[in-house]
């Protein structure tokens, strides 16, 4: 018997397309990219179970886990969601209460141990090439709305026990091409390599 064997970790993320990394394949995901830098860090993690879809809101998220069986013993559970709720003009309250079940739901993932759950910031897409030709009158509403969206993700985080990760702060005032996809939405693999380097920084330090 090898008892010098270590654990593998199991990973699941949730979230919608900045979490499947729409636009780029699959392993410059920040789900995907977290599993390549835990393995170098020699913290021994399956490919991560990612339970997202483009599009989907809070609500949309929350009906999928109610429906649909899981595992229990994951080793570390990401959250980010919201930013459809926003771009839909979506009650906050109900963005709120949606939330508030996902973390539970994402503690429940771990054997409710919510020093094993991350939620995420929710990007800011106003600074993104889309919202200047979309959306270039509703910039600043855009920035308010994203950010009261990540002052009620942060406190439910915080009030849970939760770690909250602010991305949001590396997507604000992006003007570089480079971190963008072709619809100028989405972002490449080097905004979502800097995401997954905060979570597995992170990881790190709970081992």
């Amino acid at each position: 018997m090898n008892f010098n064997m270590k654990p593998v970790h199991q990973l699941l993320c949730l979230g919608d397309s900045y979490t499947i990394g729409e636009g780029v394949p699959l392993y410059d995901s920040f789900p995907y990219q977290l599993m390549q830098l835990l393995r170098q860090m020699q913290i021994h993690c399956n490919a991560p179970e990612i339970i997202a879809k483009t599009g989907w809101t809070s609500f949309e998220l929350a009906e999928y886990l109610i429906h649909h069986p899981f595992s229990t013993n994951y080793d570390f559970v990401t959250l980010l969601i919201g930013v459809n709720n926003q771009y839909r003009n979506s009650d906050i309250t109900e963005f709120e209460n949606d939330y508030q079940f996902l973390l539970q739901k994402a503690i429940h993932f771990t054997g409710n141990q919510p020093g094993k759950v991350m939620g995420i910031a929710i990007p800011d897409w106003g600074y993104s090439p889309f919202a200047a030709r979309k959306h270039a009158t509703n910039i600043e509403k855009i920035h308010k709305e994203i950010d009261t969206l990540n002052v009620i993700c942060e406190a439910h985080c915080n009030k849970a026990g939760v770690h909250f990760i602010n991305i949001a702060n590396l997507t604000k005032y992006i003007v570089e091409e480079g971190y963008f996809t072709d619809d100028g939405l989405h972002y490449t693999t080097t905004m979502y390599r800097q995401w997954a380097q905060m979570i597995a920084v992170l990881i790190k330090k709970l081992q």
